[in-house]
């Protein structure tokens, strides 16, 4: 795949990351940042331009097809576009139409397409509905969006029933799987990195005796400045550039190319989202929006560290997974 036919992939992705027509000002913020961290960390600056190009309609998806005329490469422009259209839950009918006229410009009919729209789909309900407790309940610190408690209510803060280092022992597992899943050539598997972390955050929560519901732990990701749609194009875009994704034939499951090295930035995305639940919850939730965002910086760049680190986990717990695992995982963790 040369770089004028992974920019089409990238221009269809961010197409798709559009096509529900909902996305605020703080997410299209995130992709654009995405875009140009992308270009300047491979040193094509002109991947750069594509969050504009394509938010000003200066580029097509009709144009973005026509450079694939390898039918893998399609197919793989096709399931990343489903996957980036599944990240933030269930698909709306805008993003059903914008999937069906792509489907057609790559020429592709539905058995091409089955599965991955079954497996994606499957994702996006977990992402939807990840199986918390049906007990879980509301925090209503997270409704204001300033995410602050107001100057009557009280500050406690909250002891664990479990340990610290229980709690960093679980927040570092669900990184090292986190990273794993990355790793994977499947097209949706990163997409699985998305309820694991909503799981992450309620066992962080429930531990300091605060039992979340879905829509307050997505509340908590996005406040922290972790986008769920700009997550997954990172991911992906970060595959795409790093050549992992750069020859579909024959690709299964658990087999790791030389290529992922390093690519496994969801470790230090998990782990420093795990380690920010933990202080906001054990510190009676008083944080703001911007002190979430900052301290989530902050904690970053240690975790990147850490990234390094434990690689040779990452890629060993790769090599181990298959696809019953790893929705098993998702769906119990």
């Amino acid at each position: 795949m040369n770089h004028d036919q992974q920019k089409s992939i990238l221009t269809i992705a961010l197409f798709a990351a559009f096509a529900d027509g909902k996305k605020d000002d703080r997410e299209r913020e995130q992709i654009r940042q995405l875009a140009e961290s992308l270009g300047n960390e491979t040193g094509a600056q002109d991947i750069a331009k594509l969050y504009q190009d394509v938010l000003l309609k200066r580029v097509s998806v009709k144009s973005a097809t026509a450079l694939l005329d390898d039918h893998n490469h399609r197919q793989l422009a096709y399931e990343m576009a489903v996957c980036v259209c599944d990240t933030d839950g269930i698909q709306t009918a805008s993003e059903r139409i914008f999937l069906d006229k792509l489907r057609v410009a790559l020429g592709l009919d539905a058995e091409q397409t089955e599965q991955v729209e079954h497996e994606a789909g499957e994702l996006a309900q977990l992402i939807d509905d990840p199986t918390l407790p049906a007990s879980a309940v509301t925090d209503s610190s997270l409704d204001k969006p300033s995410v602050v408690k107001t100057p009557n209510e009280q500050v406690v803060a909250a002891v664990a029933n479990v340990s610290d280092a229980e709690l960093d022992k679980t927040i570092l597992n669900y990184s090292i799987l986190n990273g794993a899943l990355e790793l994977l050539p499947q097209s949706w598997a990163s997409m699985a990195i998305i309820p694991l972390q909503i799981k992450m955050v309620y066992r962080i929560g429930k531990a300091h005796g605060v039992e979340l519901d879905t829509g307050h732990i997505k509340e908590f990701i996005a406040a922290a400045g972790v986008g769920l749609t700009s997550q997954y194009l990172e991911q992906f875009g970060r595959k795409l550039l790093g050549g992992l994704l750069g020859k579909m034939a024959g690709k299964t499951i658990g087999k790791v190319g030389s290529t992922a090295t390093g690519v496994a930035f969801s470790f230090a995305t998990t782990y420093a989202l795990g380690q920010l639940a933990k202080r906001y919850y054990a510190g009676g939730r008083v944080m703001n929006s911007g002190i979430l965002r900052d301290t989530f910086q902050n904690l970053l760049g240690p975790a990147k560290q850490l990234q390094t680190q434990y690689l040779p986990q990452i890629q060993q717990k790769a090599s181990t997974l298959d696809v019953t695992q790893v929705m098993s995982m998702v769906r119990g963790a």
